[in-house]
């Protein structure tokens, strides 16, 4: 594997006047050999998700304060960039993200606002991984067709909605 890219996405149900009892999911799905043309070609090397943790007492929590679309998104690159960790391999790696924000916030580029307990957890992630590998991250527009985009959002609505996602033969792109 020489390139990886790693699509995530977040989702939150509401997304309006959140708190951390508001339910929100997070979407990873990393792929090998994909030349990045169109609209998803490539293998999935695996893909996972779960629920955004607001309760700091849990082992798995990393600062997202309530649900939201954007602690999704942030926990979605930090779930993300753990699995880098752990993974092993020194292959490059492009996290691609429908936010802006998300990016933005992981690579310090804007002054974070907001979240801050999480997005100093996902900045030390960034920061770790870059140590370590080429890393780098892309803007991907939302809802466009994007086959891996599409199925990292999948799989954040059925976490958020305690669902159990659709496996990848009975799953069409745009399905959520």
């Amino acid at each position: 594997m020489s390139l990886l890219h790693i699509y995530v996405d977040g989702s939150c149900l509401g997304n309006q006047n959140v708190d951390d009892e508001t339910p929100a999911g997070w979407g990873v799905v990393i792929i090998s050999g994909s030349n990045d043309l169109g609209r998803g070609n490539g293998e999935i090397v695996h893909e996972f998700s779960g629920r955004v943790i607001t309760n700091p007492d849990s082992d798995e929590f990393i600062g997202a304060e309530v649900g939201s679309n954007n602690t999704a998104e942030l926990t979605a690159i930090a779930q993300a960039l753990r699995w880098v960790l752990v993974e092993g391999n020194d292959s490059e790696v492009i996290i691609k993200t429908d936010s802006q924000y998300a990016g933005n916030q992981t690579t310090g580029v804007w002054k974070t606002k907001a979240n801050k307990s999480l997005v100093k957890h996902v900045q030390g992630l960034w920061s770790e991984v870059s140590g370590l590998r080429k890393i780098s991250w892309q803007h991907v527009r939302a809802h466009r067709g994007h086959r891996w985009n599409e199925r990292a959002d999948h799989l954040a609505i059925r976490a958020a909605n305690d669902e159990v996602p659709l496996g990848l033969s009975f799953w069409k792109p745009g399905q959520r």
